[in-house]
């Protein structure tokens, strides 16, 4: 949402006929088939995986920029407004099971998984395993028949350490920069937005050369058992929910240059700045449960 003329706006806002639907739709079937085909090992899949991609990220382009100049043109009112809150409360909402599933399954493997295995039942299968969390000990707790490679485990410090500064700090800036908005500071306002988006940037290149070390150094890779793969997805997905918050600042940020949203009406803003704060939130439980119990 941006600005607008309140007696301009329509009461409910009809669109037109679009093809992006049918043209997002298109670029997914290549998307699908693509990731099929390479996972069963066809060559062949890969270019159909990267087609459909550039495809769909071409529609979303041409499909944003015409949100943006429907909301610009003064087409949107009150009605749309409130459906854009309600759609990304229950955008958010759906974040928080996709996460909770994860967070779930972490707890499952600690306080289930692995002391079902060091039961009576499997004592004679495996006499030397120990449930232990982590699993860190190949042949004794990590792989008691011997098919993972010994790892160590990711510590708090200092490069997770490192990353909850930046994303807490992040989280205080686009704070300042939400009430500049609202004071109508635009110059101050894009100049936190972009102190913002650096310290995302620097989060992403902080965890990439985390996961470079956890290979090259530790050894610990998503084949590393039961500890390795809930880090990786947990780390992983969070991981790539940061890259698209940031990609949201930014572009808020330069629509912000451009001399959209005022501050009576910014829910554009409003709405990265929600997902901003969730990705912060979820990042606080991960370091917690993830790097230090």
């Amino acid at each position: 949402m941006s600005s607008s003329a309140p007696g301009h706006t329509p009461h409910y806002f009809v669109p037109q006929p679009s093809r992006h639907p049918a043209f997002a739709a298109f670029g997914l079937f290549f998307v699908i088939l693509g990731a099929g085909q390479w996972v069963k090992g066809a060559s062949r899949g890969k270019y159909s995986l990267f087609f459909g991609l550039l495809w769909l990220f071409g529609v979303l382009f041409q499909w944003f920029r015409d949100a943006v100049h429907e909301s610009e043109s003064g087409q949107y009112g009150r009605k749309i407004d409130l459906s854009y809150r309600w759609s990304m409360s229950w955008f958010i909402f759906s974040e928080v099971m996709f996460f909770g599933a994860f967070f779930t399954a972490l707890w499952w493997m600690r306080s289930h998984s692995v002391p079902a295995l060091a039961g009576i039942e499997n004592a004679l299968i495996w006499p030397d395993f120990k449930a232990v969390w982590p699993s860190q000990a190949a042949g004794v707790t990590a792989s008691p028949a011997g098919i993972i490679e010994p790892f160590q485990t990711m510590g708090p410090w200092p490069l997770p350490t490192i990353n909850t500064a930046l994303l807490l700090t992040s989280g205080v800036t686009l704070t300042i920069a939400h009430h500049l908005l609202i004071a109508g500071d635009r110059a101050k306002t894009i100049m936190w937005m972009w102190i913002t988006v650096i310290l995302g940037a620097t989060f992403v290149c902080v965890q990439g050369y985390e996961y470079y070390h956890a290979y090259a150094d530790l050894n610990l890779k998503l084949t590393s058992g039961a500890y390795g793969s809930t880090f990786f997805m947990l780390t992983g997905f969070h991981g790539f929910h940061v890259l698209v918050g940031m990609l949201m600042l930014l572009f808020i940020t330069l629509r912000l240059m451009k001399g959209h949203f005022t501050p009576e009406r910014h829910f554009g803003f409003e709405g990265a700045a929600w997902y901003w704060h969730f990705v912060d939130v979820v990042w606080l439980g991960l370091y917690v449960l993830v790097y230090w119990m």
